[in-house]
């Protein structure tokens, strides 16, 4: 395995590093101090220019309005990104809907694309992915309430969502709902459907408070409620009875993804650790990484950081090249480590930066409330390890239940 990257793509990397410090990372006082409505004319114009830069939407194919970047190439440039807490939305790569459009370029039909796909790429609309009940597990998605009943060339949908992010001001949702609830196989009974968000039924219930925060921006969860919501076949995304295997399709390489941003944050939080390390004044003539206790902070974090980076790079070298399938067990080794390893760096930056770690001065508090939902979206810690510890077991004729994973 050759994780080395061309000199064009290291150039790349480069210039977008300096891009996220000098244009993106200035933006950050003003999102967490003022609403999000009062950033967007200084956001709009940085999103102008990563288009006149040619980055826009660097994960999708140019025929369809993106950079073009392939695969392995966007993972890293999503560590570069994950750096600012804004560095994502700028260039148009942020959840849900670089998923959604991944979604659409493999599974829309022409006019599908045409609709939603394209002004979406161009970053015109925003949109919403609608799959975890708060009735049902979100560890067992193919349990789900929420139907979608054929009613001559419609469907109709009854159900409940909720951390359906960007749903406020999404322009269409991508709803995962029963429309074969006979069918012998529980995976073959779900279809994913697209809704426009401003179709009689649906309704965006409220923005979901996490962590005290129920925002205004980009980045919040709806709770949505489906109530005899009509929607025309049409809008079927994908074969019917497929919506599990398109959102496992969705979802393993999207992992790749946010690991790759958690270690960008990973290391931002370093480089303010040493930042500061070298200069708090604990004394005269004394900062505090003369202690040997911040030293081994820093020199932990600098090391799990390594780790995690060469695990995610070794899962997405085995994803480009054999399928999500045969890359499972290292999709789910490196979504509950490098979820860890986050949680581990923002709580040293936070203790290294003392009583100032925990205003939002700087983002680290910021990441600290957010990104503890890391151990759990997109499958839960335990359900990751399960399925590790099943690989491992098999050998040896232990059979380990796996629910919905």
């Amino acid at each position: 395995m050759d994780f080395s990257i061309d000199s064009k793509l290291q150039a790349t990397l480069g210039q977008i590093r300096e891009f996220i410090r000098a244009d993106v990372i200035p933006l950050e006082s003003d999102f967490l101090s003022k609403p999000f409505t009062q950033l967007l004319p200084a956001l709009n114009e940085k999103r102008e220019k990563v288009k006149t830069l040619r980055w826009w939407s660097p994960s999708i194919p140019k025929e369809h309005g993106g950079a073009g970047f392939s695969f392995l190439e966007f993972a890293h440039i999503s560590e570069e990104l994950g750096r600012s807490l804004l560095g994502y939305y700028v260039f148009n790569s942020q959840a849900p809907d670089v998923g959604n459009m991944e979604l659409l370029i493999a599974f829309g039909t022409p006019e599908q694309k045409q609709k939603y796909l394209a002004p979406l790429v161009q970053g015109k609309i925003r949109s919403c992915y609608c799959m975890t009940e708060p009735e049902y597990p979100g560890s067992n998605p193919v349990w789900l309430g929420t139907t979608a009943e054929k009613d001559g060339n419609d469907y109709v949908i009854n159900g409940h969502k909720w951390f359906s992010t960007a749903a406020d001001g999404a322009t269409f949702a991508v709803t995962m709902a029963i429309t074969n609830p006979d069918a012998p196989k529980p995976h073959q009974r779900a279809s994913q459907i697209i809704v426009p968000t401003n179709t009689p039924g649906y309704r965006l219930v409220r923005n979901t408070p996490v962590m005290g925060h129920s925002g205004e921006d980009w980045a919040t969860h709806g709770e949505v409620e489906f109530k005899n919501c009509r929607v025309p076949q049409s809008n079927l995304l994908g074969p019917e009875s497929e919506g599990f295997a398109l959102a496992q399709e969705r979802l393993g390489p999207g992992r790749i993804y946010h690991c790759m941003r958690w270690i960008g944050i990973c290391e931002r939080a370093l480089e303010m650790m040493c930042a500061r390390a070298a200069s708090r004044q604990l004394a005269p003539g004394q900062v505090l990484g003369q202690k040997q206790i911040i030293q081994a902070m820093l020199a932990e974090s600098r090391a799990e950081i390594n780790a995690a980076r060469l695990m995610v790079l070794q899962a997405a070298w085995k994803l480009d090249r054999e399928g999500q399938k045969k890359a499972r067990v290292e999709i789910s080794t490196i979504k509950f480590f490098v979820a860890d390893v986050l949680q581990k760096v923002l709580d040293r930056a936070i203790q290294i930066h003392g009583g100032l770690g925990v205003t939002d001065y700087t983002p680290l508090a910021f990441w600290f409330r957010h990104e503890r939902a890391a151990r759990i979206y997109d499958g839960a810690d335990e359900v990751h390890k399960t399925v590790v510890a099943r690989q491992l077991l098999k050998d040896y004729g232990v059979k380990v239940d796996l629910v919905g994973a």
